[in-house]
């Protein structure tokens, strides 16, 4: 387990998938993020990789090639190297292996870097391709914030305020995780999108197309927000179980797959390709308000 602290938060990090697992807000003494009941969800805030969402039949085509991997990739299960560290930064980082290559043949690196800054913890990604050829991933981050964040809230008190004006269409997706390739618009009240537990009852709210780059988690009660700023990812997931006391907030760059439909892995929706031996960076932001 590692430990980062400054003077507004004290933040741990799980060697297994590198994974925030507390957000501590020393000046309220509020835990932000969901603490992994296993009943419930037994994630904090996984990172997703190579893949975002379920392939159809639990497999990646490649090259006419088909490998076993589970929804959302392996790096939230792997066991990652610590490679640097201060009071307030920390450096991780997987390569490949051969358990890896069975799932996704590729050689790779993937880093993750957690930094604290006063109220904000910012999350940098980087896949390093060290193959001799070009490799296709994607990615995606998957962090549960507690709510509501006292016990005198409710969760129909929060919302999710975008930070540019929005014509919203959730893209559907079957009882299975795949898109069915219909949409359904999502209609927010100045820019506010509402919260309750009926919002998920058909799973995730997938935006694949926005004009934001940043969202507010606020109450109608407080002053007291979190906002989550994605400059480097395209879509957003929101989720929650039903009935569960947390939201999740979900930059992506990818997506799962489109029922009844496998594709080559280079050819599926929002997939990254990286030449030999380059490199891909993706940041986003944490901030308690």
């Amino acid at each position: 387990m590692i430990f980062l602290e400054n003077n507004s938060l004290k933040v741990r990090i799980n060697l297994k998938g590198a994974e925030l697992s507390s957000v501590f807000n020393k000046l309220s003494g509020v835990e932000h993020l969901w603490q992994a009941d296993p009943s419930v969800w037994a994630f904090h805030a996984p990172n997703l990789f190579p893949i975002v969402g379920s392939c159809l039949n639990n497999e990646l085509l490649i090259n006419g090639n088909k490998y076993p991997i589970k929804r959302h990739g392996f790096a939230r299960h792997s066991q990652f190297e610590l490679i640097d560290q201060s009071a307030t930064q920390a450096k991780f980082q997987i390569k490949y292996s051969e358990a890896s290559l069975e799932q996704y043949p590729y050689k790779f690196a993937f880093e993750i870097l957690y930094k604290l800054d006063e109220s904000k913890i910012s999350i940098s990604y980087q896949v390093r391709n060290l193959d001799n050829q070009i490799i296709h991933f994607s990615l995606g981050a998957h962090p549960a914030f507690n709510i509501p964040f006292n016990s005198e809230e409710l969760m129909s008190d929060y919302y999710i305020e975008f930070s540019e004006d929005e014509s919203l269409e959730k893209h559907l997706l079957n009882k299975d995780g795949y898109f069915t390739g219909l949409t359904q618009a999502v209609p927010l009240d100045t820019r506010k999108l509402q919260l309750d537990p009926d919002l998920f009852k058909s799973d995730a709210l997938v935006f694949k197309e926005l004009n934001s780059r940043e969202v507010r988690l606020k109450s109608h009660k407080s002053n007291h927000y979190i906002s989550v700023s994605f400059p480097d990812f395209t879509s957003l997931g929101i989720w929650a179980p039903m009935g569960a006391p947390f939201v999740c907030i979900e930059p992506w760059l990818g997506y799962a797959d489109h029922e009844g439909e496998q594709k080559e892995f280079k050819l599926k929706e929002g997939v990254i390709s990286l030449e030999e031996f380059g490199e891909f960076a993706a940041d986003f932001n944490i901030e308690i308000h």
